[in-house]
């Protein structure tokens, strides 16, 4: 099978897609990554499309984290576009075309979608407890950008995570404890931290989570050869970001 034919089959797996309930108020904008179809029963304006590969194809890496920032501005001040997901996921059926891949932490109070107001077939989301990267993560950020062609990643921790609070504690429990020593590197870089060095430091926690964004970021680059050519190229950009779980807000980490 040739690669052209590897990227048309794959792209066709995963038409079942997340339905995802948001909030919405008159004030709503869309983006400059979508295009109305549709109108609420107010007038509102409503997406019901999906990406398409040519819109999503003349996006820039930079372009595509500018989208995310200004959809993290609506969700934060309470205004997320007003959607049509059951028409958007029969659109999405057979293709998708996102431009974004988000690394995600496991916990239940980010709903990543949302944090940055994509729809449906917009973006790619992986999770795992504390947002580390491993072959597994590295080989799914390969298909969503090499194979489907998105044009960023971004690694997202956050405040008060229960994965890195179990690394500074070195919690002990089944399957728990190797996963932890993903997030181990980021606690041993702060051996000469003068401060209490326990999961009760919201500090010490913060500072933890921040540096664990760091080394998943420098992790992707050194082992995926394929992901830091593509940086290299300006064809992707990985950046990283800590989401702030009382104003959901998201403070970017580039570098």
């Amino acid at each position: 099978m040739n690669q052209l034919n590897l990227r048309a089959n794959l792209l066709t797996i995963g038409g079942i897609a997340c339905l995802l309930s948001s909030g919405c108020t008159p004030s709503q904008a869309v983006d400059s990554g979508e295009s109305t179809s549709g109108a609420s029963s107010d007038g509102t304006p409503r997406v019901e499309r999906v990406l398409t590969q040519e819109e999503r194809d003349n996006m820039t890496p930079d372009g595509v984290l500018q989208m995310l920032k200004d959809g993290n501005q609506r969700f934060v001040s309470g205004t997320l576009t007003s959607r049509d997901h059951s028409k958007q996921v029969r659109e999405a059926t057979f293709g998708q075309f996102p431009k974004a891949v988000v690394l995600s932490c496991l916990d239940s109070r980010i709903p990543v979608e949302d944090v940055f107001d994509r729809g449906i077939g917009d973006i790619f989301v992986a999770r795992v407890a504390g947002n580390f990267q491993n072959t597994d993560i590295l080989g799914s950020m390969e298909f969503g950008c090499k194979v489907a062609g998105a044009k960023l990643i971004l690694v997202l921790g956050h405040e008060h995570c229960g994965a890195i609070k179990g690394a500074i504690d070195h919690v002990k429990l089944g399957n728990i404890t190797p996963m932890l020593k993903n997030i181990e590197p980021a606690v041993k870089f702060f051996a000469d931290y003068e401060g209490e060095k326990t999961g009760e430091n919201d500090e010490f926690v913060h500072m933890v989570a921040e540096q664990n964004v760091r080394m998943t970021i420098a992790g992707i680059r050194e082992n995926s050869p394929i992901l830091a050519e593509m940086e290299s190229n300006g064809d992707l950009k990985i950046v990283g970001g800590i989401y702030n779980m009382a104003t959901g807000t998201v403070a970017l980490i580039e570098g």
